[in-house]
């Protein structure tokens, strides 16, 4: 089984788009993270869940989580919105890690350790042409594994 025998399709984001559009389209879609591309549709980044979480969450509170325990309720649950015109290119700083892509021809096997690897639940399947052809999620992936079974 290569990795286009199981890729599907997901909703992705750009540079330029909100923070508040990215974790809707993560929510909405599912997502256990999101896909960053470029204008032409090549993957830019792919960040784990936890890393758009970390883009939500202003780097006061990151920097002092003691600052967490002075915001009231009702306005802990609105937080992000603080970035609510931030864009994902605003909030990722300097250093940005490289995609986490496979191509169409990865086996499970190649599949599944760049997963374990970079520690990432979603991996970009790109084409001949570095050209993003869809995603696997880690769900995905679990679920391709034990559909396999070795040969009696």
């Amino acid at each position: 089984m290569q990795a286009r025998d199981i890729a599907i399709q997901v909703p992705t984001v750009r540079l330029t788009d909100s923070i508040a559009h990215a974790i809707q389209v993560m929510a909405l879609g599912r997502l256990p993270g999101l896909i960053v591309i470029d204008a032409e549709q090549r993957p830019r980044l792919v960040l784990p869940g936890t890393q758009v979480l970390r883009l939500a969450v202003p780097a006061a509170y990151q920097d002092d989580p003691a600052l967490t325990r002075a915001v009231d309720e009702a306005h802990a649950d609105v937080f992000w919105h603080e970035l609510r015109d931030r864009t994902v290119g605003d909030c990722l700083g300097t250093h940005t890690p490289r995609p986490v892509v496979a191509k169409e021809t990865a086996t499970l096997l190649e599949l599944a350790t760049l997963m374990a690897r970079q520690r990432s639940p979603l991996v970009a399947v790109v084409d001949g042409a570095g050209l993003l052809a869809g995603a696997i999620t880690l769900d995905r992936m679990w679920s391709a594994l034990a559909l396999t079974r070795p040969d009696d």
